[in-house]
């Protein structure tokens, strides 16, 4: 076989494979869908795999969610260690729903144990996580993370600013942590380049306790907003 034909049926053999992959994809969203329909409202909190568990951003991590599941949420987290741990840590401590949207990754060491084992969804593609990490919930909260909550964040921006989702309350925690991006991106590029509108920071709320994250979120529902998937 020559080098051409090798290739050539490397390509065919791919393209096969790439159309089954769609029946993958179509598995993932509908267990996702069947289990997430049935928890009701959640928050899901974004931070850090690799956050210890005497970080002090650990500890309020899992305070925010013990608040949250007292108010009646389910805590969504990625079913990590780190933040994700004490998310899911906090509401299993008070008997909320915890749920956690796995998938493997080289640096992170599985599941943490503070899951409901029927709340637990492992996944292979990232974007199919990230539509039930948006879909189900009323609010995100943004711990100090990585790159990937990084991802999750702008993300979640861009989705309320394109109003491809309901506008609902995006909370980062840590204005020590947060406030250079922050100043960045109103300074470069709202003012400067205009790359957002003026108004577009304002989807953005940034606190330092536990209870500003609970209140915000009571303030938003307790006004016209409605408690459902939000899109």
């Amino acid at each position: 076989m020559t080098e051409e034909e090798k290739e050539r049926k490397d390509w065919t053999q791919y393209k096969a494979e790439s159309s089954w992959a769609i029946f993958k994809v179509m598995s993932e969203f509908v267990e996702g869908y069947e289990k997430m329909n049935s928890i009701g409202p959640c928050v899901s909190i974004f931070g850090s795999a690799r956050t210890p568990a005497n970080s002090p951003y650990y500890i309020i991590a899992e305070e925010i969610a013990r608040k949250l599941a007292l108010e009646g949420y389910g805590i969504i987290s990625g079913g990590g260690p780190g933040i994700m741990e004490a998310a899911n840590r906090g509401a299993h401590s008070v008997g909320g729903a915890s749920v956690g949207l796995g998938i493997d990754l080289p640096m992170e060491q599985g599941n943490n144990p503070y899951i409901d084992l029927d709340k637990l969804i492992n996944f292979r593609y990232f974007f199919v996580r990230k539509v039930m990490f948006v879909k189900y919930a009323q609010a995100f909260v943004m711990m100090p993370g990585g790159f990937g909550t990084l991802d999750e964040m702008f993300e979640c921006l861009t989705l309320v600013q394109t109003k491809k989702i309901e506008k609902i309350p995006i909370i980062l925690y840590g204005t020590e942590f947060w406030k250079g991006l922050l100043e960045w991106v109103a300074t470069t590029m709202r003012d400067k380049e205009h790359t957002i509108g003026p108004n577009d920071l304002d989807y953005v709320k940034l606190v330092d306790s536990p209870d500003e994250v609970v209140q915000i979120i009571r303030d938003f529902y307790r006004s016209e907003h409605a408690l459902r998937p939000n899109f």
